[in-house]
């Protein structure tokens, strides 16, 4: 349960993240390392948020 809502906020906040920032398939296609680069970091600071606020509700 708790793990299915963690899965859920991480791939909704990737989404918002990646669509705020710009980072795009068109990126991907034109300068792949840099989507990489990118997606890397929303990827880290997308975990981040999830494991506190799982911290913070239990």
């Amino acid at each position: 349960m708790i793990q299915e809502q963690a899965e859920e906020r991480f791939d909704l906040l990737i989404e918002q993240m990646a669509k705020q920032e710009g980072v795009t398939e068109q990126l991907k296609a034109q300068n792949q390392m840099l989507w990489v680069r990118r997606m890397n970091n929303i990827r880290a600071r997308a975990e981040e948020i999830v494991r506190e606020e799982i911290i913070y509700c239990l």
